[in-house]
């Protein structure tokens, strides 16, 4: 009899719960993965991110293979055939328990009970365990036992759960006797998405994510509150990657951060507290996705916001996705995009809030460019994050908070450096022609006019939001 570990989201050895649990059980280990490319796409996950996944699941057979653990990896379609080979697998290889750490989605708690009630007909038994979040959904929760729906309470209580909690992370588990079962080779893993330019820029493996993790945290964290917002600067953790995969679990992050600040949670170093507020906003969306479902289904979390005619415009969609708004600071925050599909945070902010609230475009629209772009696309921070922008969401920016795309490059790229790297048509000019280059400049440089007047189309979108409010009040 055999005990089997499913990974999903939690391609790593250390600090796993459901394989701690498989392997402490004493019963021999074999790891199932299965990859769906039409789920992935349904969920707007694109290519670069696809062959991310793959090249995790590589290296993580490679950790499993130090285990003598075989790792079998199946294709399939989507989350239905997943589900039916997961069954025939049980079956083939006599496994008693399964054992697999939860996922929040809706989707995939679908998936999960349909398996659940499969394997136990089958009989085999299951077991889940708490992973994607440092505290279970469902915990954090208003005194009348409501979710909370402002980040900065949600905060306050999450932090005084999890400092009564004894957090300390799971080792790696020792290695059992081989067994005879073939792993699948690594070559066939890879063939089933190809690589895309942007994946050179990111190595794969929970090694590669403790390196850069131990790199931010020994050279970087230290000053992270004050250089965290200027792109030129590299100097944000890029973690995102790996945590969206699971090759490093939040908790290694956190108590990392805890570490270096001596396990101070309101003191000390101002930067480790600046960046472990970060990973309460990514817990902050994570349940926030749970306990609201139909956020995986377009709506809008504000109600108030669901009468406002955004645009679809197909010109100013594309001008935005190929950075070529005319605004430098926005052109070269999606340039990077997709190059390295990654972008840095202050910048997602940017071109997010410059897509929703200068071009009126359907924050839906550019939601969904960015899962298919980014490498570390995220459903509940990506989703949380454009209506945040948006001023759709929870604990959102208010509607009249519109980012100057021109001030912020000014602020943020002062001497034009990261344009400079992204805009190269823009490199000759000047720190004060490169935020807002002259219509002569901009001919001579071969860079666009503006595709919106700021002044004009911010207020316009002001007005569309007072309208959509009374709109809801109306009908109340």
């Amino acid at each position: 009899m055999l005990h089997a570990v499913w990974f999903r989201n939690d391609l790593r050895t250390h600090d796993n719960p459901a394989l701690h649990a498989a392997a402490a059980s004493g019963q021999p280990v074999v790891a199932f993965y299965f990859f769906t490319p039409a789920q992935l796409a349904r969920h707007d996950v694109g290519p670069t991110k696809q062959r991310f996944i793959l090249e995790n699941v590589a290296a993580l057979r490679a950790e499993l293979a130090d285990l003598n653990i075989p790792l079998l990896a199946l294709l399939c379609d989507d989350y239905r055939s997943s589900v039916t080979l997961l069954v025939k697998l049980c079956r083939q290889h006599q496994v008693q328990t399964l054992f697999a750490n939860r996922e929040l989605e809706l989707n995939e708690r679908r998936r999960d009970s349909d398996a659940h009630r499969a394997l136990q007909q089958a009989g085999t038994g299951v077991q889940f365990y708490q992973d994607q979040t440092l505290l279970p959904v469902g915990q954090v929760l208003t005194a009348e036992g409501n979710p909370y729906r402002v980040f900065t309470p949600f905060k306050r209580a999450w932090q005084k759960q999890i400092a009564e909690h004894s957090l300390t992370s799971l080792p790696r588990p020792s290695a059992q006797s081989p067994l005879p079962i073939a792993a699948t080779p690594e070559e066939e893993i890879l063939s089933w998405q190809h690589p895309t330019a942007a994946n050179r820029f990111w190595q794969a493996g929970s090694e590669a994510a403790w390196q850069r993790l131990n790199q931010f945290s020994e050279r970087l964290i230290d000053h992270y509150k004050e250089r965290r917002d200027i792109p030129s600067l590299g100097a944000t953790s890029q973690l995102s990657p790996y945590l969206a995969v699971g090759a490093i679990s939040p908790r290694s992050c956190l108590l990392q951060a805890l570490k270096g600040n001596h396990f101070e949670w309101d003191s000390g170093n101002p930067g480790i507290l600046t960046w472990i507020n970060e990973l309460v906003w990514r817990e902050f969306y994570k349940h926030l996705s749970y306990h609201y479902p139909e956020l995986s289904k377009g709506e809008a979390f504000n109600p108030q916001t669901r009468f406002i005619p955004w645009s679809r415009d197909p010109e100013h969609l594309q001008r935005w996705q190929q950075g070529l708004t005319g605004y430098p600071l926005v052109d070269a925050g999606m340039r990077q995009l997709n190059q390295m599909g990654w972008m840095h945070n202050r910048l997602r902010m940017v071109t997010a809030m410059f897509f929703t609230k200068q071009l009126f475009m359907d924050w839906r629209l550019g939601e969904a460019y960015f899962m298919q772009t980014l490498i570390d696309s995220d459903y509940a921070a990506n989703n949380g994050g454009w209506q945040w922008s948006a001023s759709t969401g929870a604990d959102a920016a208010p509607y009249f908070r519109v980012f100057n795309p021109v001030r912020q490059s000014q602020r943020f790229d002062a001497n034009g450096d990261f344009i400079r790297q992204w805009v190269p048509e823009l490199a000759q000019l000047g720190p004060r022609q490169i935020h807002d280059p002259t219509p002569l400049e901009r001919q001579m440089c071969g860079y666009p006019q503006p595709i919106v007047d700021h002044r004009t189309s911010v207020e316009q979108v002001k007005q569309a939001f007072k309208n959509a409010q009374a709109m809801a009040a109306e009908i109340a």
